[in-house]
């Protein structure tokens, strides 16, 4: 997908920040595990060794395409997309992801000057279940 420009620039400056606050989460990748692995898309099989060398239990996704379930199953892992993730979050914390999402929201209409009502901006996000969850309107 193209991003157009200044992306990188912008990606390589939220990878710092990133970085800088969650320091434990960079995780190596062992040569021996890379190679061993196995995925349609072979851009993506970083993701899933990323996945298996930090313990990971699940990878979130729109992706499914590329990341079969029974290949991330032999590996002890689930696929989730960031619907069911969140849907998943929300019934651990609802108040917690109504905060996030509110937060969100006033960030989207900050930046774009105009009113961005919940539900549509869930449903561009690709979040329909989470916005009936919420009640978005």
């Amino acid at each position: 997908m193209k991003l157009g420009p200044g992306a990188e620039v912008i990606a390589r400056g939220e990878i710092v920040g990133l970085r800088v606050a969650f320091p434990a989460a960079a995780v190596a990748l062992p040569p021996a595990l890379m190679a061993r692995l196995w995925l349609p898309d072979p851009n993506d099989v970083h993701v899933l060794a990323a996945a298996i060398a930090g313990n990971a239990d699940l990878i979130v996704t729109f992706n499914a395409a590329d990341f079969p379930r029974h290949t991330l199953a032999e590996e002890g892992l689930t696929r989730l997309d960031p619907d069911q993730f969140l849907m998943a979050l929300c019934g651990r914390d609802e108040a917690a992801i109504r905060a996030v999402c509110e937060a969100v929201r006033a960030e989207a209409e900050r930046l774009s000057g105009q009113p961005q009502p919940l539900r549509g901006l869930l449903k561009r996000a690709r979040l329909p279940r989470l916005a009936k969850r919420l009640g978005a309107t």
